[in-house]
């Protein structure tokens, strides 16, 4: 079986972003919100059937870890009440993607994070979207300020009740940012890559996993530039007196495949260990076009991680070993069909 990691809504019928604009736009003269618009079955059927579900098809995956598109969470517009709003309109319309297609898609959440705010709403709609909705994680924006990184470092105590209710839900976090509100961030070319650099230095510079020993996070995106400057924060490990980084943090951590080139790709493998990668293709995504050098799609990912060439034991636990591992909710839903 092939698991799918990484793969966001970016294909919502059209009603779902015009709401949303509508909603900041009633924020902006300070009304209330307008109601949800009516989402049919069969909008949301077309959605999926001529994008990711064709894609999966055709690229030879089974089933994708969905979520709400990542860069229009938004975190930095509006308030917290917009974005409770926001996210439980989001979650829901995940849900109903995977009430529909249940052999492929299973979710994860999206948080209603806002800049200043305390994480309590957020643990709140993790639960709902766990227990309620079945979902078998959550994306967890380390900057909800845009590119403006006014949070504390992720293993600060303000960040503790989520990973509470992680550890009490027994699901993982992705760490993934949303949009850019700083012109000096691309959102998906430098902010995207900023955070999971930042991220992963965060982890090193704290003791995070001491407090949370069973707590599981995913850094996408291949795990920005940390694999290509492995010696340089092996070192910076060293310096600040942590133990190796395979006890300090990769016990804990894990990078998904979303590298769109066959080098990067090659270079992920040599440096980390495979029990610590998990397929991913963030289709359809960041990078949609045709690579021209290859013909084939940049985010065809299955792609390169086949032209490895990994053994059987390997090539199972990077396509669908690791994701049931880290997502323990994920691996009892395939168990409980008979997976």
């Amino acid at each position: 079986m092939i698991i799918d990691c990484h793969g966001h809504y970016t294909t919502a019928p059209p009603q779902h972003e015009t709401w949303r604009k509508e909603q900041l736009s009633a924020f902006a003269e300070g009304l209330a919100s307008p109601s949800y618009p009516a989402i049919t079955d069969d909008e949301i059927r077309e959605s999926i059937e001529q994008n990711q579900l064709r894609l999966l098809r055709e690229r030879g995956a089974d089933m994708t870890i969905f979520s709400p598109r990542a860069s229009a969470m938004g975190h930095h517009l509006g308030d917290e009440r917009v974005s409770g709003e926001w996210a439980r309109a989001c979650n829901d319309l995940i849900a109903r993607v995977a009430g529909l297609f249940p052999q492929t898609f299973i979710g994860v959440c999206q948080l209603p994070q806002s800049p200043g705010a305390d994480l309590k709403a957020s643990a709140a709609e993790l639960e709902r979207c766990v227990l309620e909705l079945g979902f078998v994680g959550c994306n967890l924006n380390p900057d909800p300020s845009g590119g403006m990184w006014t949070s504390p470092p992720l293993t600060d105590r303000y960040w503790y009740p989520m990973y509470e209710k992680m550890c009490e839900l027994d699901v993982p976090a992705m760490v993934h940012v949303s949009a850019s509100a700083n012109p000096n961030f691309h959102a998906t070319g430098a902010h995207y890559i900023n955070a999971d650099t930042t991220a992963f230095m965060q982890f090193i510079q704290g003791d995070l996993f001491a407090d949370f020993p069973e707590l599981r996070l995913v850094i996408p995106h291949g795990g920005g530039a940390v694999p290509y400057h492995w010696g340089r924060y092996r070192g910076l490990a060293d310096m600040l007196k942590k133990p190796p980084l395979a006890e300090h943090v990769m016990r804990n951590v894990s990078f998904d495949t979303c590298v769109y080139h066959q080098p990067g790709i090659n270079l992920l493998f040599d440096v980390i260990d495979v029990d610590n990668i998990l397929f991913g293709s963030e289709m359809v995504g960041a990078v949609r076009g045709i690579d021209p050098e290859t013909g084939h799609y940049f985010d065809d990912t299955k792609r390169y991680v086949d032209a490895l060439d990994l053994d059987e034991a390997d090539a199972a636990a990077v396509y669908s070993g690791n994701a049931r591992r880290v997502y323990p909710r994920l691996d009892q839903a395939l168990s409980a069909r008979g997976l």
